[in-house]
């Protein structure tokens, strides 16, 4: 049972010797003025429900108009489903937990958003390796004239959250665990940990839910990249012709994917910090910046998904029910 035991947060709580331990779980950080909290709140108003109606109207047009359900789609409403729910769970969380001023709702909520937090971004990520993955397949051609089909994208989708999820749960089974972050109002996993166990576990998450993905989407765009300027450099023959509607989506997919990494790359560092010298001393609001900046990521990939591409763009505006959300 000792893995099922709330952990203690060596990085929030005093020694034995200091002063009085803060408890997250009970009360706000005496260190932080209430309108700090009140600030986070509003923000992840914002934020939340910018990302719940952008990412459903995306999501239900898709669906909903016949020429948008090719398996390129598929992939990219994934990344709206990962998004929504991150901000379903986590975004809905943080508000709430905000405006109090510290986790009122317990250990077991704050291991869900955790968990939930951590697992979604990590589909997020990987649905864009996929994506990355795709391009690839269709400029470079390695194998022919070969295309994602339905079920090549159920295959990939499928391996992204099974994937995902494996790498995610650990810490709620006892190799390592989700806890609060310095600032107390939303829930991590154990980057301040010292002991060897968490540690292990950490760096094995690092490199199969950040490195691996993101070697994926380099290498793939690096083999693109220079596969696109011999087309521009052959704009007069067929090649050229022929794929520009592929290199508009490619286009709309490296700006996601730039988008992405902008806002979750300095929260990945951080974490890398932190983990590798756990006993540095950090502002606590100034701490908690790089993991309130990674959440705003579900809202720009719907815009970018909407206005990077004419056909879904077109298909909104026929939904007034849906475009009510955007216009």
């Amino acid at each position: 049972m000792d893995s099922f035991r709330a952990p203690e947060n060596e990085s929030l709580l005093s020694s034995s010797s200091g002063p009085a331990r803060w408890d997250p779980f009970r009360r706000p950080l005496d260190s932080i003025q209430p309108w700090h909290f009140r600030l986070l709140a509003a923000v992840m108003l914002v934020v939340t429900s910018l990302s719940l109606a952008e990412n459903l109207a995306v999501i239900l047009v898709t669906f909903k108009f016949k020429q948008l359900r090719q398996p390129v789609n598929y992939v990219i409403v994934n990344l709206s489903v990962a998004d929504f729910l991150v901000s379903l769970t986590g975004g809905t969380i943080s508000f709430l937990t905000n405006l109090k001023g510290y986790f009122y709702m317990g250990y077991w909520a704050c291991v869900l958003e955790g968990f939930a937090v951590t697992f979604f971004g990590i589909v997020a990520l990987w649905s864009l390796a996929l994506l990355a993955f795709e391009r690839y397949i269709v400029i470079c051609r390695p194998v022919g004239n070969m295309r994602l089909r339905g079920k090549h994208a159920a295959l990939g989708i499928a391996f992204v959250w099974t994937y995902s999820f494996i790498w995610t749960i650990p810490p709620t089974m006892g190799w390592s665990s989700y806890t609060t972050s310095k600032i107390g109002t939303t829930c991590e996993p154990n980057w301040y940990s010292g002991a060897f166990t968490d540690h292990t576990y950490i760096i094995a998450f690092f490199t199969t839910c950040f490195i691996v993905p993101l070697s994926v989407i380099l290498v793939s765009y690096g083999k693109l990249m220079r596969k696109l300027r011999k087309v521009r450099s052959n704009t007069q023959g067929r090649l050229g012709t022929t794929r520009k509607p592929e290199r508009q989506v490619t286009r709309m997919v490296v700006v996601m994917i730039i988008a992405f990494l902008i806002c979750w790359m300095p929260y990945a560092a951080f974490s890398i910090l932190v983990t590798a010298y756990p006993s540095i001393e950090l502002d606590p609001c100034l701490a908690a910046i790089p993991a309130f900046f990674s959440k705003t990521a579900t809202v720009y990939n719907p815009i970018i998904y909407v206005f990077m591409n004419k056909q879904v763009l077109y298909a909104l505006k026929k939904s007034p029910s849906l475009s009510i959300r955007w216009f």
